[in-house]
C-alpha cells in the first residue's frame, strides 16, 4: 500500500475499516491478476510450447479470460465447466471457447521424427493427472500405470476419464481485438485508396487485351463429388461441391482415398486439378494440416495416384500456381507428385492462407462414367497433410495449365473484379504496386489462442487401456466413465467432456472439489493448507490440521457464498484467526514452530512475481495495464540465449517494460531468471504449490538485478526532493517501501550508510556506471539509489506478515 493508503486507513475511526480496505481490494481490477496468478499455476500457463525446440505459441487471450472471470467473480462451478467444456454448452460464445484453453496449455513436440501421436498421448496424460491435482485433490496421474495402490481408483478408471476428454479436437481461432481491429481498418482504407490510385493509372487498351487472354485461356472444371472417403486415420468429411475437408488425429505419413463415379461429360477427360483450400478452421488458414513454427498451415503432398475403372493413368504434363517442390529432380514441377519418389512432392509453404492448384494433364484421354480412384500420400518428418481440398476434372483440348490466380474466374468477374485483378498482374504497374504490397504487408493480424473443440459426437476417438501406461502397449478399448468409487454418470447423460465437468463440480458426486479448492485458498492466505500437500488430499496425505473447520468451509462456500471465490476469500481475511499478530513469540516457537494451531497471523516470504511488482510498485514505475500480449522485462543477458536456437530476449519498451509480472513472457526451458530464482514455476506442468525457499542467490538478485536497480532509482528519485534533510528522505523512502515509520535507530542506520556510500563515490571506489548511472550523475543520486536497493533487500520488503 501506498503511504497515503496506509494512513487513510488508520486514521479511518469506523468499526469497519478493515473490512473497507478488504471490500476495495475485491473490487479491484487486480484482484483477478492476482488470483489468476495461482490459477495459471495450476493451468501450467506458458508462452512456448516446450520440448527442444519451444517456439512461441499465442495463448494469452485464456490468461486474459482467467483474469476477467476471476473479477467478475464468476462462481466456480460455471469457471471449471467452461475451462473444461466452454464449446458444448449451448450456443457457445468466443469467451466460453477462449476458456477450453485451460486443456491446450499441455506443451507441443515440434522436434523432427517423433510420433504425433504418440506426443498427443502424452498430452492426455498430462490433461487426466492435472484434472485430478486441480478438481479433486488426487495424484489420479498414478493409475496410468497401474491401479492406484492408496486412493481407490484403478488403472481402467483412470483411461475412463481419459476417454472423457479424449473426443476434442485442438484448433487454434482468432479472437477479437478492438485495438488492433481500428487499426487493420486504417490500413485497409490505405489500401483501398491505394487500389483505387493504381486503377485510375490503368491503360485501357492493355487492360481488354489482357483479359481477353485470361478469358480465352481460362479453363472450365468439372468438381467431383467423392463417393467414398477412406483414410488411415485422419477423418474425411465431403462438405459439398467437392470440397473434403479433415479433421482429427494425423500421423506423419496420412493417405486418402477417395473414390469418385465421373459424371457425363461432352467429351473425354483431358486433365485433373488438385485444389488446396484456405479454412479459418486450419492453422494459419491452411490449407494444409501442419502445426509448426514456421511450416503452421502448410502441407506436403509426396504421391498422387489416379486409377480408372482399377488401371493407373499416366500425365504427360504438370504445372502449379504456386509451389516450393522438394527437389529430387532438382526441378520446381508439379510432376514430382507422380514420379514414385516420396522424397519430392509439392507444398504451398510462404502462401498459407490463399487457394493453389496443381494440374496434371493425361497422356491419354479419359472416357466419362468411368470410376475414378484417387491416391494422396503425405509423408513428411512432421504432420503433413491437407486440411482442405477439391479434386477437378476438365475436358479442354490441348495441354491445361494452372491459374496463377485460382480464386478469379474472369467468365463471371465484372469488369471491376477484372480490373482489381489485373493491378496485381500488370507488368507497367510493378513500380507502383509496391506501395500497395508494403500496405498489404502491415495488416495487423489478430490474436489467436488455442482451444478445444468437440470431435463428431457420434465418431467417438478410441481410448485404450494402456498396459503398464506405456503408450505402445494399447489394450482393450475403454469406455468414457468416471472413477467407479463415485457411481456413475446421471442417467441419459452423454459421456463427454460437458458432462465430465458438471460431474466434478457436483457436490452430490463428487465432495472433492469444494475442500481441495478451499484448501488451496487457506494456503494462499496462511503459507499452510489445513492438508499440506495440496495436490494430494488422499490417503496419503497426512490429516487436516482443522478438519471441522474444512468441512464448514467447504459447504458454506457451495451452499451459502454460491461458489463465489471472492466471499470466500472474505471469509477468511475477515476472520479472527487471519487478523491476528504475526509476531513469533519465544513461548509460541517452542509450542508451535510451523504454526499448525494458528495461534498467529501468517507471516511468509511473498511469491517471485509479487516481489517484483512491489518493487515496481513502490518506486512508482508499476504499469496498470491489464491483459494483452506478454511483454519482455529486463533480466540478465544470456539467460534465453542457453535455449535452442539461442533466442535473443530484447527487454521491452515504455510502460510494457513495467507491466505487472503476470504479463512477463514465460519460457518453458528458460523461465525468467529472477521468478525462478523465487521458486516461480517453469509451465511444464501442473503445481499446485510452488516451493518456498531461502538462498542467497535471491538476496544476490535482489541487490543486483537491473529491473530492481531500474526501480531503486525510480523510488530514490520520486523521494529526494530539493531542500529534504537526509533523514527526512530516508524515513520517507523507508515508508514506501514497508509501510510503517522508521524507529529512530532504523532512520540513522540508513542515514549512515547513504553517507558511506556518497563518499566511497566521491572518492572513486564506486562508479556511477556501475549502477547504470551516466557520468553527470551526483554522488548523492547514487547514493540513495543504493540506499533503495538496500530496503528492497530487507526481508521485511519480500515477506508478508
Amino acid at each position: 500500500p501506498t503511504p497515503a493508503e496506509v494512513d487513510a486507513f488508520v486514521a479511518d475511526p469506523s468499526p469497519d475499516a478493515y473490512e473497507k480496505v478488504v471490500d476495495r481490494l475485491l473490487k479491484s481490477p487486480q484482484y483477478g491478476e492476482r488470483w489468476a496468478r495461482l490459477w495459471l499455476d495450476l493451468a501450467r500457463y506458458a508462452d512456448t510450447n516446450g520440448y527442444e525446440k519451444d517456439r512461441p505459441r499465442s495463448v494469452w487471450p485464456y490468461r486474459d479470460w482467467v483474469i476477467r472471470a476471476l473479477n467478475a467473480d464468476m462462481p466456480f462451478d460455471q469457471f471449471s465447466i467452461e475451462q473444461i467444456a466452454g464449446d458444448l454448452l449451448p450456443n457457445a460464445t468466443l469467451d466460453q471457447k477462449v476458456a477450453t484453453g485451460f486443456h491446450r496449455m499441455t506443451m507441443l513436440n515440434e522436434e523432427g521424427g517423433i510420433d504425433p501421436l504418440e506426443f498427443r498421448f502424452y498430452a492426455m496424460v498430462d490433461r487426466v493427472a492435472t484434472t485430478g491435482t486441480v478438481w479433486m485433490g488426487l495424484t489420479t496421474g498414478c493409475a496410468q500405470c497401474h491401479t492406484h495402490k492408496y486412493d481407490p481408483i484403478t488403472h481402467t478408471d483412470y483411461y475412463g476419464m481419459m476417454a472423457m476428454l479424449n473426443n476434442a479436437d485442438e484448433p487454434e481461432i482468432s479472437v477479437p481485438d478492438p485495438a488492433i481491429e481500428k487499426r487493420r481498418a486504417a490500413v485497409q482504407a490505405q489500401v483501398a485508396a491505394e487500389e483505387k490510385k493504381l486503377l485510375s493509372q490503368i491503360d485501357e487498351a492493355r487492360f481488354q487485351a489482357w483479359w481477353g487472354a485470361q478469358r480465352k485461356g481460362h479453363v472450365l472444371w468439372q468438381p467431383l463429388e467423392p463417393v467414398s472417403l477412406k483414410s488411415n486415420l485422419p477423418k474425411l468429411v465431403h462438405e459439398g461441391e467437392g470440397v473434403v475437408f479433415t479433421s482429427g488425429d494425423f500421423t506423419k505419413r496420412d493417405v486418402f482415398e477417395l473414390a469418385y463415379e465421373l459424371p457425363k461429360l461432352k467429351g473425354a477427360v483431358t486433365a485433373v486439378r488438385l485444389e488446396v483450400l484456405p479454412d479459418d478452421r486450419l492453422p494459419m488458414k491452411g490449407p494444409g494440416r501442419a502445426y509448426y513454427e514456421g511450416r503452421s498451415g502448410d502441407f506436403f503432398l509426396s504421391e498422387m495416384t489416379v486409377k480408372a475403372d482399377g488401371k493407373k493413368l499416366a500425365f504427360g504434363k504438370g504445372s502449379q500456381s504456386y509451389g516450393k517442390i522438394s527437389v529430387g529432380s532438382g526441378k520446381a514441377e508439379a510432376m514430382n507428385v507422380v514420379d514414385g519418389d516420396g522424397s519430392t512432392g509439392w507444398s504451398t509453404s510462404g502462401g498459407e492462407g490463399q487457394a493453389h492448384e496443381l494440374v496434371l494433364n493425361l497422356k491419354e484421354p479419359l472416357k466419362s462414367g468411368s470410376k475414378l480412384d484417387v491416391k494422396l500420400l503425405f509423408e513428411r518428418h512432421f504432420v503433413a497433410a491437407l486440411g482442405k481440398f477439391r479434386i477437378s476434372v476438365t475436358t479442354q483440348a490441348g495441354e491445361v495449365a494452372a491459374s496463377k490466380t485460382p480464386e478469379f474466374d474472369p467468365t463471371t468477374a465484372g469488369t471491376a473484379a477484372a480490373k482489381a485483378e489485373y493491378v496485381r498482374a500488370a507488368p507497367e504497374l510493378a513500380e507502383a504496386r509496391k506501395r500497395l504490397a508494403a500496405l498489404e504487408k502491415s495488416l495487423p493480424e489478430l490474436p489467436t489462442t488455442l482451444v478445444m473443440e468437440e470431435w463428431n459426437p457420434g465418431d467417438l476417438r478410441p481410448t485404450h487401456r494402456h498396459h503398464r501406461g506405456e503408450y505402445l502397449k494399447a489394450e482393450e478399448i475403454v469406455e468414457p466413465a468416471v472413477p467407479a468409487v463415485f457411481g456413475d454418470l446421471k442417467a441419459g447423460e452423454p459421456a463427454n467432456r460437458l458432462s465430465f465437468a458438471k460431474w466434478l463440480v457436483d457436490p452430490a458426486r463428487n465432495p472433492l472439489v469444494s475442500r481441495t479448492v478451499v484448501n488451496r485458498a487457506w494456503h494462499a492466505f496462511f503459507g499452510r493448507g489445513f492438508v499440506p500437500t495440496l495436490a494430494d488430499l488422499g490417503l496419503q496425505s497426512e490429516l487436516p490440521t482443522h478438519p471441522k473447520l474444512l468441512d464448514w468451509l467447504s459447504v458454506t462456500w457451495v451452499g451459502e457464498d454460491g461458489w463465489s471465490m471472492k466471499k470466500l476469500h472474505k471469509r477468511i481475511v475477515m476472520s479472527a484467526t487471519y487478523r491476528q499478530s504475526s509476531v513469533m513469540t519465544p513461548g509460541l516457537l517452542r509450542r508451535d514452530p510451523n504454526n499448525l494451531l494458528l495461534a498467529r497471523g501468517p507471516r511468509i516470504r511473498m511469491e517471485a512475481e509479487m516481489i517484483r511488482d512491489a518493487a515496481l510498485r513502490v518506486s512508482g514505475l508499476l504499469s496498470p495495464k491489464i491483459g494483452g500480449p506478454s511483454v519482455h522485462p529486463p533480466q540478465p543477458a544470456g539467460v534465453s540465449e542457453a535455449a535452442y536456437g539461442s533466442p535473443k530476449w530484447t527487454p521491452s519498451e515504455g510502460a510494457d517494460r513495467y507491466r505487472r509480472s503476470l504479463y512477463t513472457f514465460a519460457k518453458r526451458t528458460a523461465p525468467f531468471a529472477a521468478y525462478l530464482t523465487f521458486d516461480g514455476p517453469t509451465g511444464e506442468s501442473c503445481i499446485a504449490q510452488r516451493d518456498r525457499s531461502n538462498t542467497p542467490l535471491q538476496a544476490l538478485t535482489l541487490m543486483n538485478d537491473e529491473m530492481f536497480s531500474e526501480a531503486a532509482a525510480a523510488l530514490s528519485k520520486r523521494i529526494v526532493k530539493e531542500g529534504r534533510q537526509p533523514a527526512q528522505i530516508a524515513r520517507a523512502m523507508f515508508r514506501h517501501a514497508l509501510s510503517r515509520d522508521p524507529s529512530v535507530e532504523e532512520t540513522r542506520d540508513l542515514t549512515d550508510y547513504f553517507e558511506a556510500q556518497r563518499q566511497r563515490l566521491i572518492k572513486g571506489e564506486l562508479k556511477p556506471a556501475s549502477f547504470g548511472f551516466g557520468d553527470k550523475a551526483t554522488p548523492e543520486s547514487v547514493a540513495w539509489m543504493l540506499v533503495a536497493r538496500a530496503l528492497f533487500n530487507l526481508d521485511e520488503f519480500v515477506t508478508k506478515g
